[in-house]
């Protein structure tokens, strides 16, 4: 940067920091919000785009410097609108933005689409103050187009790369960019969406927070979708409060998310359960069987490693709990069949000049595209173009019956009832599929690192709108071992 006042903070300052110490210079003017953002933009360019390329960021905003004036501006006549003021924010690209931005799932059939309304969720961040940054690669479709496409990689975007080891480590997904550019400090937090394992996967391979919370806390509308049974976003973020500060604001009842009307945790102030001492006397029980399988010795060394601080903390460890449906013949037949429904669904709200209104369109579309759009093939796709699209099928209805059972009354509710836990501990994203087919929160917190620097995450799991035992939890957890370090970029 030719500002050398600003080049000293990007490399120095800027790092690592938080919400809370943003928050405090903005207030005593020894920074502005256009400040912020013309430092994310200068370390997008340095290493997300060129030197490591990391290719977290598919789009930047390009009324990002003018929204931040604004906001300074507002800060300096009326005040602050709240933590999230003048704060830049990126989110992944399925989320829709009324804006010059494009909303693309990654995808070459809607790379020209443009929404016409924001999303209920970008609503929300507008009027907390937040500056939309940009929009972030992901697997593209959110990993439900072809069977064996690789984490973070989409036909639009590109490969994302793991800021800890560029083509060493997985980066995860399919949330991977919001992960990765958070990760990298390109922005200060980011949403993502997750309908099985996609916030979990890449916030534990980044070394950060990820929050999934319960179906129903934060509305879907405006996202494009896979399953209405299983889809939410949810915040990423660095620090356990800084994903906190930004679930307070996701939050909210939407009328056109029905789901959101049920929420138990309606206007709640999550803050509150920032608790130093909020592991002592919970009871925590570890899912050893089956997902502590797929470590390797270094990432299980990690994990004992964490489980021994759990109980260092005041934490009462009930080691080997077992989820009785853990190892039955589970299916994704849900995803396959509610996909077809839900897509079309948002492609109709699309401007008809795109000449994309359905699933077939979009197969259509990428066989006559060829190989730029059909890298890793459109399996999935193929599959759910086969159902009705009316959830009518005995196979769809089956299934959905026996994931609510198996999941939660023959799954994570039994377990917890059995041993009285508050919480279950899975390592990474390994134990993501039942409470994601229970449609239950989880939050994971980095753990450590592998003897080659892999980052390795301590996810907790529990029933239905427990997010404030999660939080407390997570944040006790990471307040004493802080484990989280920056990636030698």
């Amino acid at each position: 940067m030719i500002n050398q006042k600003l080049e000293k903070l990007k490399n120095d300052w800027l790092i690592e920091i938080t919400i809370r110490e943003i928050q405090e210079k903005l207030e005593k003017n020894e920074l502005t919000s256009q400040d912020l953002v013309l430092m994310y933009l200068s370390r997008i360019a340095e290493f997300d785009q060129s030197g490591s390329k990391i290719n977290s960021i598919i789009e930047v905003n390009p009324e990002a410097l003018q929204i931040a004036a604004l906001l300074d501006f507002e800060r300096k006549e009326k005040g602050s609108r709240g933590p999230l003021h003048g704060i830049p924010v990126v989110i992944k690209d399925n989320i829709n933005t009324a804006d010059k931005m494009h909303t693309s799932a990654g995808s070459l059939a809607l790379a020209n689409s443009y929404a016409t309304e924001d999303a209920f969720l970008v609503r929300k961040l507008r009027e907390a103050g937040a500056i939309i940054l940009g929009k972030t690669n992901l697997t593209e479709w959110a990993n439900f187009m072809a069977e064996n496409m690789p984490t973070g990689y989409s036909s639009r975007g590109g490969q994302v790369m793991n800021p800890y080891g560029p083509g060493k480590f997985i980066v995860g997904g399919s949330s991977s960019g919001s992960a990765a550019a958070v990760a990298a400090n390109f922005a200060v937090v980011s949403v993502g969406t997750e309908t099985s394992g996609s916030i979990l996967s890449p916030a534990s391979q980044n070394s950060l927070v990820g929050i999934k919370p319960t179906v129903g806390l934060i509305s879907r509308s405006g996202i494009i979708p896979i399953s209405h049974t299983q889809d939410t976003s949810g915040p990423i973020a660095r620090t356990v409060e800084d994903a906190v500060i930004l679930l307070n604001v996701l939050q909210g009842v939407d009328q056109n998310d029905p789901i959101t009307l049920s929420s138990e945790l309606q206007k709640i102030d999550f803050t509150q359960f920032l608790k130093v001492n909020g592991l002592k006397g919970k009871r925590i029980g570890i899912a050893r069987e089956v997902y502590f399988d797929y470590l390797n010795e270094s990432q299980l060394e990690v994990m004992n490693t964490a489980i021994h601080q759990l109980a260092s903390l005041g934490a009462e460890v009930i080691e080997n709990v077992t989820i009785p449906s853990t190892k039955e013949n589970w299916d994704y037949n849900v995803l396959i069949y509610e996909f077809k429904s839900d897509l079309n669904a948002y492609l109709k709200t699309l401007n008809p000049s795109l000449g994309i209104r359905t699933l077939a369109d979009i197969i259509r579309f990428n066989e006559q595209t060829g190989e730029s759009a059909l890298k890793y093939g459109q399996k999935i796709f193929i599959d759910s173009e086969k159902t009705s699209g009316n959830l009518t099928e005995p196979t769809y209805l089956n299934s959905l019956e026996r994931d609510q059972y198996l999941s939660k009354e023959k799954g994570i509710d039994a377990v917890m009832k059995e041993h009285d836990l508050d919480a279950i501990v899975f390592p990474n994203n390994f134990g993501a599929s039942i409470p994601a087919k229970a449609g239950y929160p989880s939050i994971t917190v980095p753990a450590g690192y592998t003897q080659e620097g892999e980052p390795v995450g301590i996810t907790f799991t529990a029933k239905a709108y427990s997010e404030p035992t999660l939080i407390e939890i997570a944040y006790s957890y990471e307040q004493a071992t802080k484990h989280r370090k920056p990636p030698n970029l």
